[in-house]
């Protein structure tokens, strides 16, 4: 199909962000009565999950100690739970285990998700840890563990089958999704500064309203959208800080083990929940027995229906150089995140085998894959949800995306005129006044 000349809403991304937006805004005017209006285009220079979304991990979680991205997070794990076959949901639950640094952090996600009705359990004690986690995995060995938060709800998803299934939901509320199509640019109307010209590779296209949901390409947009490089920021303390970038990069290391589909399952013989553990014991390496970490670390990993596997990750590292090049296309196919380090090979499957005795001489079946990648962080690494140039909606998650499935439902009605409560703790507005999401004590630069 040929780019048209004109829409009166533009979507540029047919990630999570951008399918999700488009699918809602469809179908809120058609609730509304105003079909007419609803001339909806979806462009993306690739396919539909060629970015983050299509090799994102899958996790599905409320697990965060920040009680604003934890409401957020309820909302999205509803939106899951709405149409688990679409989506390809797996609703197996989610578990945090934690050393005693992180005890009270623990608690107090645990009491918050209590008061907003979030279904979840806590295990308190090093041996009662134990106990339960051998009730769900008899070969669990795993070591300095006092705390489980076990969310009973979230889990995880075949991303790219869910992405499919949310482009046909927007594809049936008459959504045009264009792919192959490549943004160069924005035309401003010359009395305001609006954006009037979405500019592409294969035409120009008027709008009156414009949506970006790019995910780790939202420096290179914000930079076409000549908007500040750096910002200033009051920081928890008080400390106005002038000039802080506005976008910092971190490499996102996740892989696969090359293992059979039922490989990791509970002594039920039923699909695991996510397992995310921190921990400060020693981790040795499975390869050549030689110390890997005695500080806090972290990792995750769950089944994966895309690989095929098992598929996680552990704590990113960041990107020093702040170069044009850095994101410019963080997943095109000469990018070197597509080859894992040995590095984190060595310490990912050896956190495996840490956790669980089936792992043990498992490292030599890891299966590099185009998994993990750069993500383009905000100053405070949480989302920004703003309206920018008057008809621009930005949607900067931050790297919190794919699990995010119900933003584009409260963008939509804010597109629509409407102001979303739960969007509020996201403006770009929070970094000059101070009101930052609060720190935890993790080693994940996200939680």
């Amino acid at each position: 199909m040929a780019v048209p000349s004109k829409s009166k809403y533009v979507i540029v991304g047919a990630g999570i962000h951008g399918l999700s937006t488009a699918y809602h805004l469809a179908r809120i005017l058609k609730a509304k009565g105003r079909e007419s209006e609803a001339e909806i285009i979806v462009l993306d220079k690739g396919k539909i999950g060629a970015g983050a979304s299509g090799i994102a991990c899958g996790i599905v979680r409320n697990n965060y100690f920040q009680p604003a991205m934890r409401e957020l997070m309820a909302h999205s794990v509803k939106e899951w739970e709405s149409d688990p076959k679409t989506y390809s949901y797996h609703p197996t639950g989610y578990m945090q285990l934690s050393p005693e640094v992180m005890h009270e952090d623990i608690v107090s996600i645990y009491d918050q998700q209590q008061n907003i009705g979030y279904q979840s359990a806590l295990i308190e004690g090093a041996g009662e840890c134990d106990t339960y986690l051998k009730g769900i995995f008899s070969d669990w060995q795993g070591k300095g563990i006092t705390t489980v938060l076990h969310e009973k709800q979230g889990g995880f998803a075949n991303n790219m089958a869910s992405l499919h299934g949310l482009a046909a939901k927007a594809r049936e509320a008459g959504v045009t999704i264009l792919e192959g199509v490549t943004v160069t640019g924005f035309g401003f109307d010359q009395t305001s500064d609006a954006v009037s010209t979405v500019m592409t590779d294969q035409g120009n296209i008027e709008c009156e309203y414009l949506v970006i949901g790019v995910g780790p390409w939202v420096r290179d947009f914000w930079n076409m959208l000549d908007l500040p490089n750096s910002i200033p920021v009051t920081d928890l303390e008080g400390k106005t800080h002038p000039e802080v970038p506005m976008w910092r990069f971190w490499q996102l290391e996740e892989g696969v083990l090359d293992v059979a589909s039922d490989f990791l399952r509970t002594n039920e013989g039923n699909e695991p929940p996510v397992i995310h553990l921190d921990t400060d014991a020693p981790l040795y390496s499975q390869k050549t027995g030689n110390l890997i970490c005695e500080d806090l670390w972290g990792v995750y990993f769950k089944p994966d229906l895309h690989f095929g596997g098992v598929q996680g990750g552990a704590m990113p590292y960041k990107i020093e150089t702040q170069t044009q090049e850095v994101a410019l296309d963080p997943y095109g196919p000469k990018s070197p995140e597509f080859v894992a380090s040995a590095e984190f090979v060595d310490m990912w499957t050896s956190s495996l085998a840490f956790c669980l005795q089936r792992f043990e001489g498992k490292h030599v079946h890891y299966r590099n894959e185009k998994s993990g990648g750069l993500g383009c962080f905000t100053p405070d690494s949480f989302p920004v949800f703003d309206v920018f140039r008057q008809n621009c909606y930005v949607i900067a998650d931050s790297n919190h995306g794919y699990k995010m499935l119900g933003v584009g439902e409260l963008v939509a009605e804010e597109v629509l005129g409407q102001t979303a409560p739960l969007l509020e703790p996201f403006r770009i507005s929070r970094f000059a006044t101070g009101e930052l999401h609060p720190v935890s004590n993790s080693p994940y630069p996200w939680s």
